[in-house]
């Protein structure tokens, strides 16, 4: 299913996992980059785009998983994956910060974590992941949802049946 996430961007900095996984590696410049340079990239990144899933992920290579690699330090070729990027909208930007919020609304495979990556180099700086909620997953949104309290109230409410043939305790 297509799915819609709210990510917040750290911009001038990045970490080997894309995120807060890993501490900062290097710092870049960021006086360069204005709201208007935003708005241009981020044109690049709608549409169909190849990507190059992160290292820190779930990617098999050889029927292990990237991130096994990665852990023990291995270096491994992760070939990039065609997707669709169907809105990408900045929801609000800090020049004080230099923190950007955007929605995105994706097809299935997309890595939010990748896309900050790509979204600071096209930036000519660095970007990582500090923040990420999944709002929409095909029609089902999070308004939609119960909250864990919610759920948890209508629990005792819930039918429990036994089937014989599973459980003969």
């Amino acid at each position: 299913h297509t799915k819609e996430y709210v990510a917040v961007l750290q911009l001038g900095a990045t970490t080997p996992s894309f995120d807060l996984e890993k501490p900062i590696d290097r710092t870049y410049p960021t006086g360069h980059i204005t709201r208007a340079l935003i708005d241009e990239v981020l044109t690049r990144f709608r549409g169909e785009i190849w990507q190059v899933p992160p290292v820190f992920s779930a990617v098999k290579i050889d029927g292990k998983r990237a991130y096994e690699y990665a852990r023990k330090g291995e270096e491994v070729e992760i070939k990039p994956k065609l997707l669709v990027i169907d809105e990408l909208e900045v929801l609000r930007f800090s020049e004080e910060t230099m923190q950007l919020e955007i929605r995105v609304v994706c097809s299935k495979g997309t890595y939010i974590r990748a896309l900050a990556r790509d979204i600071g180099e096209a930036l000519a700086s660095g970007a990582h992941l500090i923040a990420l909620c999944r709002t929409r997953v095909g029609n089902v949104r999070l308004e939609d949802c119960m909250t864990l309290e919610q759920f948890e109230e209508a629990l005792p409410m819930i039918p429990i049946t036994m089937n014989d043939t599973t459980c003969n305790n």
